[in-house]
């Protein structure tokens, strides 16, 4: 059976085209709070898990051992736009390292903002891997290997010792199997498991609280919590929804976009945690439905408010600038999830 459809896209009066999807929202104790599609359907999380994957970076002692910032650890959790500031640091994480940009096996990207790619082009330069969204992750992944001691060369590779201890924190926070037969390659190279959608609301349930978690690992949740909350541009950069949300919201919400239209979230003040998927990959309805969830979830001030209203019912403009449109949550959604939260 097909997901629901979930986002409306209209023009004029008449609905152009939808979004189908599932949303999971799991509170602290692994109940399914709430579940409107396939909640068990086995999903990539790609990028939404980088949080995640940053774990073992910092309970091993690694990230204290190099002296990462704040803007270093939230740049490990990022897809950043490669903007100066995101290349920079992290150059910076591998120089505390004793490497360089040469040992980053994630491929050169394209800064994602036309205004940043034209600065490489007038000063006659291509992207490195520096600007790969995912360049902090790598650059985390390098530095942990070398407080390991291990071999640096193909930290990617799944047999890798470094990806082995990410690989056990991740079916630890998620109580699932990763194995061989639900692996892929990510876009940078390293290896993606796919789980239940519930499985990782579970374990942003728990990245949120520590509830359930070890000391160590619930220092280093927290550690990194803190970190994306205190420099939020670092995690994605100008104009992101995961960067004006964390901004707005000061400490309330984590969230966290990836790849074919996934998300993940972690409420703290309410010991929740949200993943969700767009079933045709679409960022445009998939930060629609992590806004309405936000917006249906929690008491908002006038700030929140405002800028929640315009990420669920952003408008579909002409060239010139006249709203043609709306995307927008469907009624049903809607209905449904103001019925499951308390």
């Amino acid at each position: 059976m097909d997901n629901p459809a979930l986002v409306d896209v209209t023009r004029g009066s008449v609905i152009e085209s939808l979004h189908r999807g599932s949303i999971a929202i799991v509170d602290s104790a692994g109940k399914l709070v709430f579940g409107i599609g396939n909640v068990d359907a086995r999903v990539f999380p790609r990028s939404a898990i980088k949080a995640l994957q940053a774990l073992p970076l910092v309970e091993s002692g690694a990230a204290e051992a190099l002296d990462y910032s704040d803007a270093e650890l939230a740049l490990a959790c990022a897809s950043h736009n490669g903007e100066e500031v995101h290349a920079n640091s992290a150059r910076v994480m591998l120089i505390k390292a004793g490497l360089a940009e040469d040992h980053l096996e994630c491929g050169p990207q394209w800064p994602q903002r036309m205004e940043d790619a034209a600065k490489l082009i007038l000063a006659n330069e291509t992207p490195c891997g520096l600007h790969n969204n995912c360049s902090g992750k790598h650059a985390g992944f390098l530095g942990l290997a070398k407080v390991m001691g291990v071999e640096t060369r193909g930290y990617v590779n799944a047999d890798h010792p470094v990806q082995r201890e990410v690989r056990n924190v991740m079916e630890q926070m998620t109580g699932d199997t990763l194995s061989e037969d639900v692996c892929g390659t990510d876009g940078c190279s390293i290896p993606t498991y796919a789980s239940p959608l519930r499985s990782f609301a579970r374990a942003f349930a728990a990245f949120g609280t520590g509830e359930g978690l070890e000391p160590l690992r619930a220092e280093a949740a927290e550690r990194l919590f803190d970190a994306c909350i205190n420099e939020p541009y670092m995690v994605a950069g100008t104009d992101r929804f995961c960067t004006r949300v964390m901004d707005a919201f000061r400490g309330r919400v984590f969230v966290k976009t990836g790849a074919e239209g996934v998300f993940c979230a972690s409420i703290p003040e309410l010991g929740f945690g949200v993943s969700l998927k767009c079933d045709d990959g679409a960022t445009r309805a998939s930060e629609v439905m992590m806004a309405t969830v936000l917006e249906a979830m929690l008491e908002l001030n006038d700030d929140e408010a405002a800028l929640l209203d315009g990420l669920v019912n952003p408008p579909i403009l002409t060239r010139v600038g006249i709203q043609a449109g709306h995307i927008k949550p469907r009624e049903e959604f809607l209905t449904e999830l103001k019925a499951a939260l308390p």
